[in-house]
């Protein structure tokens, strides 16, 4: 097997850091991947991991979601053997995209922290068709099938190292493909949080918090919640989307707070009045997809067009009766 030892030395990070998160392992220390003893002692360890958890070593599998989207590439969502740990929806067709065109990427976080997207297939599916690399926190859900089982926000991370060392290695389909200087962490509610606590990553470009906010006592989340504090969003480096669900949204006063606190960065807030479940499970994830596509199209791929939804005074979207918008620092 002919692997990029610095993918491989990435993907073997991953799959360490779940496992410990899983067993409560320690960590297995390897000096440096660039030394062959070494690079030959982590794909034996990987190997090795594959063979006591046969979910690794697993083939890859895809499915259509609806009819795989609105946007122009026809999409899927598959589970990649190199990262079983999260789901993957893209372009079916990725010969479509090199040198002339290429996938930004999108981290995405689940709502109550889930370790799956099942709630959000429809959303994250009509995203791709737009020509976008989503990484969802999360095992491909088979169809119907629900997760209680909680994630950690530095599953989002783990995305973004996987695609950007896939976008390097020549054995992967997205080698060259991938544009690893447009990157965005994206989430809704718990995930949201998560969203929150990885958007200080400097590789992060852009940010889009969904029905969610930081609590303003840190305590009272539900288990698993990042403990964020408000003074978190001065770290914020990025243009941020808030997409909020309404005042009947159990997180608008949380969001709305974040948007008047954020003072730094550009940020935008949009409100439809839809309570905290969004839009999400709705024909190709209803307003919220469409809001959240444009605003990609804008931040990742430079459409002006997508943009004009929230440029201008008024913005594009405030014409919109469906929604009520605010802004800060954007044209």
């Amino acid at each position: 097997m002919n692997l990029n030892a610095e993918f491989l030395s990435k993907m073997f990070l991953i799959v360490q850091r779940r496992m410990m998160d899983k067993q409560g392992a320690q960590p297995i220390r390897i000096v440096s991947y660039r030394n062959p003893l070494n690079h030959l002692l982590m794909v034996i360890m990987l190997m090795s991991i594959s063979i006591m958890n046969p979910v690794i070593a697993q083939e890859s599998k895809s499915r259509v979601v609806e009819d795989g989207g609105t946007g122009k590439f026809a999409a899927i969502m598959e589970s990649d053997p190199t990262l079983p740990t999260h789901t993957v929806f893209r372009p079916q067709d990725l010969g479509l995209f090199g040198e002339s065109e290429k996938l930004p990427i999108i981290a995405w976080g689940n709502g109550a922290c889930a370790n799956s997207p099942w709630e959000h297939v429809n959303f994250l599916s009509e995203v791709a068709s737009h020509g976008f690399l989503v990484v969802a926190i999360g095992p491909m859900p088979a169809e119907g099938e629900r997760t209680n089982e909680k994630s950690l926000s530095s599953q989002l991370i783990d995305a973004i190292d996987w695609a950007i060392a896939a976008n390097e290695d020549e054995n992967s389909p997205f080698f060259r493909k991938l544009d690893t200087s447009k990157v965005s962490v994206s989430g809704m509610s718990c995930g949201g949080l998560q969203t929150l606590e990885s958007a200080p990553d400097p590789r992060v470009t852009t940010v889009v918090v969904c029905n969610s906010g930081i609590l303003g006592n840190p305590g009272q989340g539900m288990p698993g919640m990042p403990g964020l504090k408000k003074d978190h969003l001065e770290k914020l480096h990025s243009p941020t989307l808030y997409l909020l669900g309404g005042e009947s949204d159990i997180a608008y006063n949380n969001g709305m707070d974040d948007f008047e606190r954020i003072n730094h960065v550009p940020v935008y807030v949009a409100n439809m009045d839809v309570g905290h479940g969004g839009t999400y499970a709705q024909e190709h994830g209803g307003e919220f997809a469409r809001v959240a596509t444009a605003w990609y199209l804008w931040q990742l791929k430079g459409d002006q067009e997508a943009g004009k939804l929230f440029m201008g005074d008024p913005s594009g979207l405030a014409a919109s009766p469906e929604w009520t918008v605010q802004k800060k620092m954007m044209p």
